[in-house]
């Protein structure tokens, strides 16, 4: 009987290590920080971007966050027009991506769950990427076809 319950709490103990082990640890955990900020518009509504237009940046995106200020979001810049794809590692927040053209014209929206690891691909080639708080998008009737304004003031991908 002693021998089970050693074996309980040692099982215990493992599965303990385990879990914490495999949480992100705060202290290593990325995120962006001090981002240049742009103000865009579509149709009437706006909103405040924060700027990834260089491959560590755009890597670690929205990734170890648990929130979103209102009307505030991500922008992602690319070199060219290219067939996008995005996952949520390591994101908490549901968000909904819009995927833009070299025009500025949105291509298609999606909504992409928090910690998903299969991609949400964006169906036409895009030069940017608009994450928002899930549901941004809907609320505001913004749909496919739609102008960003305000994309030039974002500069161009850095690599």
């Amino acid at each position: 009987m002693k021998f089970r319950n050693l074996l309980s709490v040692s099982g215990l103990v493992i599965a303990a290590a385990v879990f914490f082990v495999a949480l992100p640890s705060t202290a290593s955990a990325q995120v962006n920080k001090g981002l240049p900020i742009v103000e865009l518009s579509i149709k009437n509504s706006k909103l405040k971007a924060e700027v990834v237009a260089d491959n560590m940046t755009r890597s670690i995106g929205l990734m170890n966050r648990f929130s979103l200020a209102p009307d505030h979001g991500m922008l992602f810049v690319f070199a060219q027009s290219e067939p996008l794809a995005f996952w949520m590692k390591n994101t908490f927040v549901p968000l909904s991506i819009a995927y833009v053209d070299s025009k500025g014209v949105i291509v298609t929206i999606v909504d992409m769950k928090p910690h998903d690891e299969s991609t949400y691909p964006s169906g036409a080639p895009a030069m940017f990427a608009i994450e928002m708080k899930q549901g941004w998008f809907k609320e505001r009737g913004i749909t496919a076809g739609d102008k960003v304004n305000g994309l030039d003031k974002a500069g161009r991908a850095k690599n």
